[in-house]
């Protein structure tokens, strides 16, 4: 049976899904050292999933810089506190290596804030937005995304909390794995199917509201 993905997924569907959580381990990262372990074993690994955390601004004028960097394997997603490493040594040669793909959404916006913590030239970025309008997907935000292609839901409710606590929740760093190690899940099913062309594509015009939570 092909999958079915739409083009437009409806964001109403999305709340009857099941939620899905990274399940592997998860390390904070807080120092140099701690750093240069943690980039050792990722650029190690055939594919990474990336995704960037700023701490939330609720009054107009007021900005704060990327406070985590969450850069996930298969297996294993590591929090890089910038707020305490800013742009280390070994930050700086994670973002530019140019051997191991590592997959992002709207990765460009999370490059400009990381550029705002220092230089560097960035290495091996794909971004998944690009990817999934080739087979004519238009509803490009991480959650539709994944729910349209594994009709599963990522909770976006630790979102707009604080990124620079001293101390981050067990669901702060959930979500944040989440996030990164999805990139992955993504762009491995896009590319099975791209490879395979086992799935039909839905045209759903944007004014459409279309139950589209069935399994395809």
């Amino acid at each position: 049976m092909k999958k079915t993905i739409y083009s437009r997924y409806d964001k109403a569907a999305i709340a009857t899904l099941k939620q899905v959580l990274f399940k592997g381990r998860i390390v904070v990262v807080l120092n140099e050292s701690e750093a240069r372990r943690a980039v050792r074993y990722l650029l190690a690994q055939p594919i990474l999933g990336v995704d960037t955390e700023t701490r939330p601004s609720f009054k107009r004028g007021d900005s704060h810089q990327v406070s985590l960097l969450q850069v996930s394997s298969h297996d294993v997603c590591f929090l890089f506190r910038l707020n305490h490493l800013g742009l280390s040594p070994s930050v700086r040669q994670l973002l530019e290596d140019t051997t191991v793909p590592k997959i992002g959404l709207s990765w460009h916006d999370d490059l400009m804030a990381l550029h705002k913590l220092g230089d560097f030239e960035a290495g091996n970025f794909v971004d998944l937005q690009h990817h999934v309008r080739e087979i004519g997907v238009e509803d490009l935000s991480l959650q539709k995304l994944y729910a349209n292609f594994f009709r599963q839901k990522i909770s976006k409710r630790q979102q707009l909390t604080n990124w620079e606590a001293d101390i981050l929740t067990d669901k702060q760093k959930a979500y944040a794995a989440t996030d990164a190690w999805s990139c992955i899940m993504l762009y491995e099913e896009l590319q099975r199917l791209k490879q395979t062309g086992n799935y039909e594509l839905i045209k759903v015009e944007e004014n459409v509201q279309n139950n589209t939570a069935e399994e395809g």
